[in-house]
This record gives structure tokens, C-alpha cells and sequence, in this order.
């Protein structure tokens, strides 16, 4: 019998979506759930990207379309870039792919050799395990538990570096929503000037997402002498509400960006024309639907917070960007909830689920098990049931 290839043996399927896929389970089944697990924004782009879409399909050529991507969508997220404080690339600089996740899959294999060493903050996207594993690369964790608001410091950025190809950062964060300041940045990138044969991979898909006026800050405002290795990779998915659409984007170096696009070409050729379409009218039309979610989010943000903040024991850093809380839990490990015994994050959430109905995504898929990710992108009305039922859980823990 032919093997499958080492490789995936390494290959995992996502933690979250096991999750989402067992709260859809007893969803089907007549239960009562409120799902605070999956990261997709649940809301719909506005009316003039549907009306981009019908008129492109009225135009559809049919035919293959750029491995870069098509100018007009190189042009809306140059044009984006702007908006974000990131002026001076041009078209040679970008390239579209099928959603973030594919444009950071692409980057592993562009910059990183079997046993070559990435870095990132622990708690990450369960996703940047996934990929590092499945291209073979080493991984140099950087712990950030909540006592030290889950950010990462400059002291620790600075022992982690030798020997890494591969810097990942990720801000504002998933899972925990935290944005790290203008001052912060600044110092981080201090010390990446200080290691010069670093990669810098800047996960930045929910720059659009910040709030409490603190805005979105990067490394190469702080330090122009780092653009020439720092790449952005950015989407529509979470600014727009489109993440079914699948579009991503990177700005890079000149040579890392043709990487991208070689690798397109054996990939996935071209992103769809139709999708195309509605991409240059989400990030080149009016911006009204995600200003508007954003001010919504901070407004949930501000209801989780209090929820968390009123459970005796619970440790919560405040986030700002994003929609996730990640609270530390870990002072309901050892108490029992009727019969069962919480041992760890996995039993809270599991118990969570089954005697309340409320889906949260263990800490430990991040890399931190004191915690949980809660995701607050529910219908709006479904939202203090939630909140309430996980209340009434740590209520009931002996």
C-alpha cells in the first residue's frame, strides 16, 4: 500500500473548527447554543460590492487572469496600504492570494528551508503552528501570558532573534485582541533593526479593527531602514465581512513579492475575476459598513469585558482591536461543576458547552492553556445570554 507523504503526519486539522463543528452538532439537535468560538465577523459588505459582482459577471471573460493579481486590485490595495500609514510600494511590491491563510502559507515555503527557525508569541494563531510544521521549520516561542497584558517585550524579541529566519507578528492579535501602541511598536522595532538577517512577517488583518482612539502602528513608520525585509500581509475577510470571498494580500520587498508570485503560478494561477471584482469595490469603495462595525465591536468589546471583569478569580487584559476576548480561566481548575471535574481549559470548555450551550475555543489551541478565546461576533441580541450563561457557570463551580 503506497504512504502518504512525512509531511502530513505533521498536518493537523484546526482546533476552532472542531469546535464550531460541535456546537453546529447540537445546534442540529435542538439545542440552545451561543457560539463564541469561530473568528468570522458576521456581517455582509455593502451594496455596492454585490453591485460590483453583477456587473462583472455581465463582463466575464472566462479566461486567466494575472498570477499577481489584476491591476485594478493591485491599485485598491495599494490605495489601502495609504490609509493604514503604508505609502511608497507600488504594484511590484504587492500580490493577492486566495485569503490570508494561503498568502502565509506561500511566504513559509518563499522564505523558509526545512529546519530553518521561526518566531512568535505565544498566544498565536492556531494556524502559524499548522504551516511552520507542515514546511518542516523550527519554531522559538515567545511566551506573553496574561500578566504581562499577553505583548510581547522588547527584552524577550531580543534574546529570541539569533539564529531566526522568520519573524511572525501579529497585531492588532488573535486570539487576544491586543494592540500594541505606537510606543511599543517603536521599541520592538528598535531591536529588529539590531538583527539583520531577520525576516519580518507583519500579520496585520485587523488593522481596520482598533479601538479607544490608540490607532494602527507598524514597524516601518518606526523604522523606515526595515521595509527592505518586512512584509504585510493583510485581507478582506475580517474589515470587510468577506471571508468567504478569500482574498489576501501582501506588500513586500520587491524579491519576496515575485516569490509570491511564482509560487501563484503553481498554486492557485490567478484570485477569481468575479472575486476580483468585489475586492477593488470593497477596499476602493465607501468605507461606511466597516467604520460602523468597528464602533459596534467596541461596543461588545465593552460588554465581554464587564462580564469578565464581575467573575471573581478571572484575569482579563484589556483588548483593543479585534473581536476576541481571551480571559485567564485557570482559577476554575480543580473545582468541579456538578459531576465533573475541571481539570484544564479543554474540560471548562468542553463543560461549558455541554451544560450551558455556550462554545468557546480552549486557550491551550494558542499555545495558552490558562486561557479561552471568546469571540463576541454573535448577533447582537444572542450576546448578554451568552455572557450571562458563562456567569452563572463560574457561579456554580465548587
Amino acid at each position: 500500500m503506497p504512504t502518504l507523504a512525512a509531511r502530513m503526519s505533521r498536518a493537523k486539522p484546526s482546533a476552532i473548527m472542531a469546535v464550531a463543528e460541535k456546537a453546529k452538532q447540537l445546534k442540529a439537535e435542538g439545542r440552545d447554543i451561543v457560539s463564541f468560538s469561530i473568528g468570522v465577523p458576521n456581517f455582509l459588505p455593502g451594496e455596492h460590492v454585490y453591485a460590483a459582482v453583477r456587473d462583472a459577471l455581465a463582463k466575464d471573460s472566462g479566461q486567466y487572469g494575472s498570477n499577481r493579481g489584476a491591476d485594478a486590485l493591485l491599485d485598491a490595495f495599494l490605495h489601502h496600504l495609504e490609509g493604514t500609514g503604508l505609502g511608497g510600494y507600488t504594484r511590484k511590491n504587492v500580490a493577492a492570494g486566495i485569503g490570508a491563510k494561503h498568502v502565509l502559507y506561500n511566504l513559509a515555503e518563499a522564505l523558509l528551508d526545512p529546519g530553518d527557525t521561526i518566531a512568535f508569541a505565544v498566544p498565536y494563531w492556531t494556524t502559524y503552528v499548522d504551516i511552520a510544521e507542515i514546511v518542516d521549520a523550527k519554531m522559538r516561542l515567545m511566551p506573553c501570558p496574561a500578566s504581562q497584558n499577553y505583548k510581547l517585550t522588547p527584552a524577550q524579541l531580543d534574546a529570541a532573534l539569533p539564529g531566526v529566519k522568520v519573524f511572525l507578528f501579529n497585531n492588532p492579535n488573535n486570539p487576544t485582541g491586543m494592540v500594541y501602541t505606537k510606543d511599543e511598536i517603536a521599541a520592538l522595532a528598535d531591536v529588529l533593526v539590531k538583527h539583520p538577517d531577520v525576516w519580518i512577517v507583519c500579520d496585520d488583518i485587523y488593522n481596520r479593527m482598533v479601538f479607544d482612539g490608540i490607532g494602527y502602528h507598524n514597524f516601518v513608520n518606526a523604522r523606515p531602514e526595515l521595509r527592505e525585509r518586512t512584509i504585510h500581509v493583510d485581507s478582506i475577510s475580517k474589515t470587510y465581512g468577506m471571508p468567504g470571498w478569500r482574498v489576501g494580500f501582501i506588500a513586500a520587498p520587491e524579491k519576496v513579492a515575485q516569490a509570491f508570485v511564482t509560487l501563484n503560478s503553481n498554486h492557485i494561477t490567478n484570485v477569481p475575476e468575479i472575486v476580483t471584482a468585489a475586492a477593488v469595490a470593497a477596499l476602493a469603495g465607501p468605507q461606511d459598513v466597516p467604520t460602523q462595525r468597528c464602533a459596534e465591536f467596541q461596543a461588545k468589546r465593552d460588554q465581554v469585558l464587564a462580564a469578565m471583569n464581575a467573575i471573581p478569580g478571572v484575569v482579563c487584559p484589556r483588548p483593543q482591536g479585534a473581536f476576541y476576548v481571551f480571559p485567564d480561566i485557570s482559577c476554575a481548575f480543580g473545582k468541579r461543576h456538578g459531576e465533573r471535574t475541571i481539570a484544564n481549559d479543554v474540560d471548562l470548555c468542553d463543560a461549558l458547552l455541554e451544560v450551558k450551550g455556550v462554545a468557546c475555543v480552549p486557550g491551550s489551541a494558542f499555545g495558552e492553556p490558562n486561557a479561552l478565546r471568546i469571540s463576541y461576533t454573535c448577533p447582537t441580541a444572542q450576546l448578554p445570554e451568552g455572557l450571562k450563561r458563562f456567569r452563572e457557570f463560574f457561579a456554580e463551580l465548587k
